[in-house]
């Protein structure tokens, strides 16, 4: 039986890039924070010290209804055991997600069930990442572009390969995914002094809605949202549900503790690895921008249809070049097995990460692709991740905790395909400001 802890915050991400951005803005925020690899152990949480912030890294973006109730369950559970006054479920910040996969109503519907409060809010922009949601519309910058977009007709996001935006109103797109009705709270509120936007919501509330849906399209905008979550916090433990701009909002009203003393990144201590399984434009722009690496193409269909042979043979290849000093930028986005789900190939991924890392011991590696991440990670020995430096916004570099000597203090990159300029890779290998 693990006791109460006096954390504020706990969160889950529903893919590992997405918590690893939480993970640094609590850090950020000054925040003692640690993302677990999945429920953490008593034993665990006793090595990990005192925390005011827990998560725990997921996959559920990728997942059916039902995987996604039998990940989540337990979650819950957990998070109702340590009584963290707020739960946050972590979405991507376009909230690219459907009935059948990624399903953020499901989430609500499982977790909601693990606090007392009434009100979920649902933050709907992270304008710290060109994410901005007004009157219930949200907006996106495609990469580090300054362009901004209906989200339902971003250049990327409306096009995704397996959940594209075909909505912008997110209160339609969520009452889709069965959280109907959604309300809003629409910016011009903020405005308004704190009692009349309290009887704001006490009179949305009554509605009973399933979600309060709340504007996000400035820095002002997420102290207002930030003040009326965490009053009502303080009132009975609630569930909020959003990107990172959920922390950041919830940080406006935590005394300041100093901040994680980030150092300026440093070049690698050696060769690095990178793994691009992200389809995104924005990735193939800053894989065309790695002139530092050797660039190998993976053949995807082998690794799908090979299994643990395929994945053996490759990283013996791969390898080489990384114990002869050669950084290396393995591509498999440039081919596509032929019958195999995204699912199937971000487990290839993941196999082939195990067994390059079984070749030869690195320090630093980089993963592109938000499923792609998700399940690498996860097919290696380790059991948290802690905040080590910003890349970029939304790109944070993590130090693996590990109980094997050789990955135990791995820095290691995750980002969603979005993310990151152009010369994300160039950064991660030679270090900078």
């Amino acid at each position: 039986m693990m006791a109460a802890s006096t954390a504020r915050l706990g969160w889950y991400g529903d893919d590992f890039t997405g918590a690893t951005d939480t993970l640094a803005t609590a850090a950020q925020a000054g925040l003692r924070a640690l993302l677990f690899m999945g429920v953490p152990t008593a034993a665990q949480l006793q090595r990990a010290g005192p925390l005011d912030a827990i998560g725990i890294a997921g996959a559920a973006r990728a997942m059916a209804p039902e995987a996604m109730r039998a990940e989540l369950e337990p979650v819950g559970r957990f998070f109702a055991q340590m009584r963290v006054p707020v739960l946050h479920y972590k979405v991507c910040s376009t909230f690219d997600s459907a009935p059948h996969v990624g399903s953020i109503g499901v989430a609500v519907q499982v977790l909601r069930a693990h606090v007392e409060n009434r009100f979920v809010p649902i933050v709907g922009g992270q304008p710290s990442l060109g994410r901005y949601c007004v009157f219930g519309h949200l907006f996106a910058r495609a990469g580090s572009a300054p362009a901004v977009h209906r989200i339902d007709r971003h250049p990327t996001m409306s096009r995704h390969p397996v959940t594209p935006m075909q909505e912008s109103d997110l209160r339609l797109h969520l009452a889709q995914q069965g959280l109907a009705p959604t309300a809003g709270m629409d910016y011009p509120l903020y405005a308004q002094p704190l009692a009349q936007q309290e009887a704001a919501l006490d009179a949305v509330l009554a509605g009973d809605p399933a979600a309060v849906l709340m504007d996000a399209s400035r820095p002002e905008d997420l102290q207002a949202v930030g003040q009326l979550v965490w009053r009502r916090a303080q009132q009975a433990r609630l569930l909020a549900v959003g990107p990172s701009s959920v922390v950041q909002a919830l940080a406006t009203q935590w005394p300041q503790a100093p901040a994680s003393a980030a150092l300026p990144l440093a070049a690698a201590r050696g060769p690095v690895f990178v793994l691009a399984g992200s389809l995104s434009p924005v990735t193939a722009q800053q894989v065309r921008a790695a002139v530092s690496y050797e660039q190998v193409p993976i053949d995807v269909a082998a690794l799908v249809q090979g299994g643990e042979a395929a994945a053996r043979a490759t990283a013996e290849r791969l390898g080489a070049l990384l114990g002869a000093g050669r950084s290396v930028l393995a591509v498999t986005a440039g081919s596509a097995a032929q019958g195999a789900t995204a699912h199937q190939v971000a487990q290839a991924g993941g196999r082939l990460l195990a067994q390059v890392l079984a070749q030869v011991p690195l320090r630093r590696i980089g993963i592109a692709g938000g499923d792609t991440s998700s399940l690498a990670v996860q097919a290696l020995a380790a059991w948290g991740l802690s905040y080590r430096a910003s890349l970029a916004p939304g790109v944070a570099l993590c130090r693996l905790h590990s109980d094997g000597p050789g990955l135990d203090g791995m820095e290691i990159m995750l980002k969603g395909g979005q993310m990151g300029p152009d010369n994300l890779f160039e950064r991660l290998l030679h270090g900078g400001a």
